[in-house]
């Protein structure tokens, strides 16, 4: 029978600094004694939370994954405007993305199946999120989509270069790069926006022209037959009489 370990020593308080260990050093660095020690905590007490490191490997992932995407999901949608949601998003990515060395170390390492599930998860949720945002700003499913995992691409770029390359991005050229993304990906283009409009409403019309003309064929070809067969019972009735 396992024993209780600490009192107060919860599962979190394991996920937590199991997930700090990740971000010093990857996933490698998750070893039950080292947490146990830094937790001033047994390995009974581990083992009274969790079956064995994989275990404890999947808690933090699933912390990751709510601090860092349903969390953040949730507070966006206190927003009501897709536009603002997306700012904020991006937003998020340049400023505070940064902070997030575990998505770093979790790319890093994405041969572990549980990372690798865990990081293809999450892109999927944040891409799915955004996607369905640009849908609400007029962008076509399919516009919305690449747009939105063009932003993906901006985000796991920039974590990239903020940590190996931070130099390079001060905070004015952040903020330029900020809205250049939001403005070219994010913002329609109004000219362009008319232009689909017009093309559309001049598509439409034809349509209907188009329409009302083979009506109007149809309308004035059936007169002419019945013309025809008027005049050809007309002739029948003469001759009959001769």
């Amino acid at each position: 029978m396992r024993k209780p370990g600490r009192q107060g020593l919860t599962p979190d308080d394991w996920a937590k600094a199991a997930l700090a260990a990740i971000a010093r050093g990857g996933l490698n660095t998750v070893a039950v004694e080292p947490i146990a020690a830094e937790l001033a905590a047994t390995k009974g007490s581990f083992y009274w939370h969790f079956t064995n490191r994989d275990a404890l490997v999947q808690a933090a992932l699933d912390r990751w994954e709510q601090l860092w995407t349903e969390a953040v999901i949730a507070r966006l949608e206190r927003e009501h405007d897709p536009a603002e949601r997306l700012k904020m998003v991006i937003a998020a990515g340049f400023e505070t993305g940064s902070s997030d060395r575990v998505e770093v170390a979790l790319i890093a390492n994405s041969e572990h199946p549980a990372a690798l599930r865990a990081v293809r998860r999450v892109a999927e949720r944040r891409i799915t999120y955004m996607t369905k945002q640009l849908e609400s700003l007029g962008w076509s499913p399919r516009n919305a989509f690449d747009r939105a995992v063009l932003l993906y691409y901006v985000y796991v770029g920039f974590l990239q270069m903020e940590h190996v390359s931070s130099h390079v991005l001060g905070s004015d050229a952040r903020k330029r790069q900020m809205h250049l993304v939001f403005e070219t990906l994010v913002s329609p283009d109004p000219a362009s926006l008319a232009d689909r409009q017009q093309a559309f409403d001049a598509h439409t019309a034809g349509a209907r022209r188009l329409t009302g003309s083979r009506r109007m064929v149809g309308i004035d070809s059936g007169a002419q037959a019945g013309r025809r067969k008027a005049r050809r019972t007309g002739r029948l009735q003469g001759d009959r009489r001769s």
